[in-house]
């Protein structure tokens, strides 16, 4: 039993690690490489295996950098069975064929200026007859029912509190004649007390850990804090007479926020104020959140009885065409915009950032990590000039972070989540960080008595059993 950690190494996107056990090679997540787009083209374009060797993939989540490159597995000859929790898969079809529709125009649009330059044409990484190819090869399973990967190898999924369906997932391989071997797999872990979603449940005890530690070294607000700091934010851009602008995860990130803004709404402490959610993405994906109420935790279950719609269609206006996404822009009243996608590189906020962030009176709010390299994270950082659709303009707008929406475990929460397996665990590894954060996260876990920390490179190769 041997595992190569491929993505999300000493990194936050790409997520795929290689579990290899009696000949069967298992992928955990197939994620999508995301960031500066010339370097993240090239991880993209290529697996570190031949795509025909692989028995199956056990996915954790719906988020596109865990699941992004699924297609292109299919393309190039994976015909192997794809596990997911019930709502995972069904986001997956929705997350999957928007990211063919993106992938798609991205490729005939560089083409056009490569073409200008005497250059061949560049092909997607995919399309939406690959996404097709690759929807009848899942397999759903629910929380805590066991299910099997492979000869002597089985798995049961877990509550990870991250995003609807999310799950962390513990891997036993019982071979012939010896003790069993536990690998766990975090996934992305969810914090407490996160709107909608269930809490996150205690991680299975076992030899081996793979734990993601985003915020290995980072402490975020509250939510209650989080639902104040929103409230200030948009009275006072309302006060200028300006736009809020929201970068954000079509899934996950824009359900919670319209969640919280339907709340303050409901209490009467925002009258007249617009909600526009311009993202096709995010009106399917709102849609399969209406048909889990399963997975909502009691207040979210509470305030969907109460008001008869968990996800404010009455105070949000839900965008799909092109036409009124336009017509956001030319409104001069105050308004809150949330579009997608989540890190600013591409999709319809673009054309939001480049009508607003040159005037004073807008705000732009960040609700999420964003990547080294991508417009957000210059957004993060306040540089004086932003390059958007190739013009440079001023960034003269308010940028306010509310990082507390995030959906990932802060420190202490990953600190709380991973002592009880310091007594058992052989070996923990940590990905799904940068280097900071995975070295402030590796520090406390050995205080906490973990024997072995590692944070392995892309590429390296560890045998477990």
């Amino acid at each position: 039993m041997r595992i190569t950690f491929c993505g999300a190494a000493r990194e936050v996107t790409g997520s795929l690690h290689l579990l290899e056990v009696e000949g069967r090679r298992i992928a955990l997540d197939c994620g999508l490489f995301q960031g500066r787009r010339r370097v993240g083209d090239q991880k993209n374009r290529t697996f570190p295996f031949d795509p025909r060797t692989l028995h199956a993939v056990v996915l954790s989540h719906a988020h596109i950098d865990h699941i992004g490159r699924l297609p292109l597995l299919v393309k190039g000859g994976f015909s192997g069975t794809i596990h997911a929790t019930p709502a995972t898969r069904d986001l997956c079809a929705i997350m999957l064929a928007d990211a063919a529709h993106i992938q798609e125009e991205d490729a005939r649009y560089l083409s056009k200026k490569l073409k200008r330059n005497g250059e061949p044409p560049v092909p997607p990484l995919y399309d939406a007859k690959d996404v097709a190819n690759t929807m009848p090869l899942f397999s759903s399973t629910a929380l805590r029912r066991s299910f099997e990967v492979a000869p002597n190898l089985k798995a049961e999924y877990h509550e990870a509190g991250h995003m609807l369906g999310s799950a962390g997932v513990k891997l036993t391989w019982t071979p012939s004649g010896r003790a069993p071997v536990t690998l766990v797999f975090s996934g992305d872990i969810g914090r407490r007390g996160i709107p909608i979603l269930h809490d996150p449940a205690p991680l299975p005890e076992c030899d081996y850990l793979i734990c993601e530690s985003t915020y290995g070294g980072r402490r975020t607000q509250t939510n209650t804090d989080l639902k104040d700091s929103l409230l200030r934010i948009i009275r006072d851009t309302f006060g200028r007479g300006g736009k809020v602008i929201i970068p954000a995860f079509s899934v996950g990130r824009t359900q919670t926020l319209v969640y919280f803004i339907h709340q303050l709404v409901n209490k009467g402490k925002l009258r007249d104020v617009r909600v526009f959610v311009d993202s096709p993405l995010a009106v399917d994906a709102t849609e399969i959140f209406k048909m889990h109420p399963d997975l909502y935790d009691v207040d979210a279950a509470a305030f969907n009885r109460e008001t008869g719609d968990l996800l404010g269609v009455g105070c949000c206006t839900y965008v799909r065409s092109v036409e009124e996404s336009k017509a956001i822009d030319q409104r001069s009243e105050p308004c809150v915009v949330i579009s997608a996608s989540g890190m600013c590189e591409n999709g319809r906020i673009l054309h939001h950032l480049k009508h607003t962030v040159a005037h004073s009176k807008n705000t732009v709010l960040i609700v999420g990590f964003q990547g080294e390299g991508t417009l957000g994270r210059r957004l993060v950082e306040k540089k004086p000039r932003v390059r958007i659709f190739g013009e440079e303009y001023p960034l003269n707008a308010a940028v306010e972070v509310l990082n507390g929406f995030s959906a990932h475990a802060d420190c202490d929460e990953l600190r709380a989540a991973t002592r009880p397996l310091a007594r058992r665990c052989k070996t923990a590894f940590l990905v799904h960080g940068e280097m900071d954060q995975m070295n402030a996260m590796a520090a406390t876990m050995r205080a906490e008595g973990f024997a072995r920390v590692e944070m392995p490179e892309a590429g390296r190769t560890v045998e477990l059993a």
